[in-house]
């Protein structure tokens, strides 16, 4: 890791629930989250939008979600990124079996139609020479009204944040799911 944490008592005081509710989901504080906390105002606001985008009433199931945020980190070679949400995709969708297949989106049975141009859609968001072509944002409508489509745009914008984030600071994976070997 590039970049180090800092003792938790050096934390804002205001911090230490989320800290504290990590703790209680996780085992332990992610070090993202410690980066992050850095500065506490930047953790303050990734945090807020993090929240609206993985809320209950979104109208991107949590499996979609998590099949999204898993690929675009993937794409950015985030370990811990790839673990963490390995971890919830897993537990979303009650098996590895996406998670193992996920860098053969495009041929495999296991994936459906409206997730396969979700996942084409994020690709195309992620990978820098790629651009979401005109006849790409038709097939997302077909699946996706405009407000899914901005929820849909913002996760896979928010997910390049992290994991770029985390990749570029070397934040190793912690553990929490066994990951599939590198595409």
């Amino acid at each position: 890791m590039y970049v180090s944490e800092k003792p938790l008592k050096n934390y804002p005081w205001w911090l230490k629930p989320f800290f504290w509710s990590q703790k209680r989901r996780y085992g332990k504080v992610l070090k993202p989250g410690l980066l992050w906390a850095r500065v506490p105002k930047l953790f303050a606001a990734v945090a807020a939008l993090y929240g609206v985008l993985d809320r209950k009433s979104s109208p991107l199931s949590p499996e979609l979600r998590s099949l999204i945020t898993v690929r675009v980190s993937q794409v950015n070679w985030c370990a811990f990124c790839i673990d963490v949400n390995g971890m919830t995709l897993a537990q979303r969708s009650g098996s590895m079996d996406k998670l193992n297949a996920l860098d053969q989106w495009q041929t495999s049975a296991l994936f459906d139609e409206k997730e396969k141009v979700a996942l084409e859609y994020a690709e195309a968001i992620t990978y820098s020479d790629q651009h979401v072509t005109p006849e790409l944002m038709t097939r997302v409508k077909t699946f996706f009204d405009e407000d899914g489509v901005i929820e849909l745009t913002g996760l896979i914008a928010f997910q390049n944040l992290s994991s770029k984030f985390n990749a570029a600071l070397d934040v190793p994976a912690e553990g929490f799911c066994k990951l599939p070997d590198k595409p």
